[in-house]
């Protein structure tokens, strides 16, 4: 295979290759190095003449998708893990993980926005990682049986029978599933303004009563900062978790709302990070068919939060200040 024909299957493929490999992963990092491996091993084994070279190197991203989440499970992880947040765009523009899928049809099962989702991405990690794949490629990608059996090289019957095995793993994902569409997307919008007016505020009762009573909340430090070492369970539980957080905090703090993987999420970055505190976290938030907070997503891991840029922002004091940030507009592209 020539030099050029590689470089024009790169131009085309990468950012589908991409998009599939950090639905896979849940790591941009590893996304990253899983495209350029793919397009290393390309230039090296890639056959004179291939019918699907999409097919082909979609083959080699997904087996080494499969071995990073194998390595990923054999390592000890310091409390929860979160996937890594990516920059997405507005509400109308695709985001920035988005791969190119044509004809995809109105029956998938999960769409490519939600399939990008920090829940999905997490509740993707109750699987094996063939399941992760199987999963991938045919409830988001809409492929069907046959193609996904072709891109892994085994039976239509094998396939059916992890996809059955993978889609009784989320059913838990299922039954607490938030709305994703354009209207959820604007109730989850609102959802999280008015929580962080009440966490700036410091006002823990307001807090309590936008919670589910089962809401969960996780934190990813990934034993770089402090952070819970579980996920905290219950309305008055994850009340004083924040309530407490903000507390903590001296000093002064920028708060920017923007687009996280397709929702809306607010990134706070602290003027004093004393000891093992973060000096910035990420929290979103996912809401019930109720509109109260089901989920809320901390991410404090610095290797986590280096792809998302800084950005100069109205500082205050995050602890028992009231009123509405003025910079709390319109999610900005990133």
């Amino acid at each position: 295979m020539t030099s050029a024909a590689i470089t024009g299957w790169f131009k085309e493929h990468r950012a589908f290759l991409w998009g599939l490999s950090y639905r896979i992963t849940g790591s941009a990092d590893d996304a990253d190095d899983i495209v350029q491996d793919t397009f290393v091993r390309a230039c090296r084994h890639a056959p004179d003449r291939l019918d699907d070279p999409r097919r082909w190197l979609m083959r080699i991203a997904i087996n080494l998708g499969r071995d990073v989440l194998r390595r990923r499970k054999h390592r000890r992880y310091v409390g929860p893990w979160l996937p890594t947040p990516v920059e997405t765009g507005d509400e109308d523009a695709p985001t920035s993980c988005e791969p190119v899928v044509e004809g995809l049809s109105p029956e998938r099962r999960y769409s490519l926005i939600e399939s990008a989702s920090l829940a999905f991405l997490q509740a993707l990690e109750a699987l094996t990682p063939t399941q992760r794949a199987v999963l991938v490629l045919r409830d988001a990608f809409d492929y069907s049986v046959a193609e996904v059996a072709a891109v892994l090289n085994t039976s239509n019957g094998n396939i059916r029978i992890i996809h059955h095995r993978a889609r009784r793993t989320m059913e838990s994902y299922e039954q607490h599933r938030s709305d994703r569409t354009g209207s959820g997307r604007a109730r989850s919008d609102a959802t999280l303004r008015r929580f962080v007016d009440l966490l700036v505020a410091g006002d823990v009762r307001g807090i309590e009563q936008m919670l589910a009573t089962d809401v969960r909340a996780m934190t990813d430090g990934g034993g770089e900062v402090s952070a819970s070492p579980i996920p905290i369970v219950g309305a008055p539980a994850v009340a004083r978790f924040f309530s407490r957080l903000a507390a903590s905090r001296a000093g002064t703090t920028s708060v920017d709302i923007r687009s996280i993987n397709g929702q809306c999420a607010a990134v706070f970055d602290f003027s004093e990070a004393i000891g093992r505190r973060a000096s910035r976290l990420l929290l979103s938030v996912d809401i019930d068919a109720c509109g109260l907070i089901s989920n809320v997503w901390v991410i404090a891991s610095a290797a986590k939060l280096a792809r998302l840029r800084r950005r100069e922002q109205e500082r205050m004091s995050l602890a028992g200040l009231s009123g509405r940030f003025p910079q709390l507009g319109r999610p900005r592209a990133g």
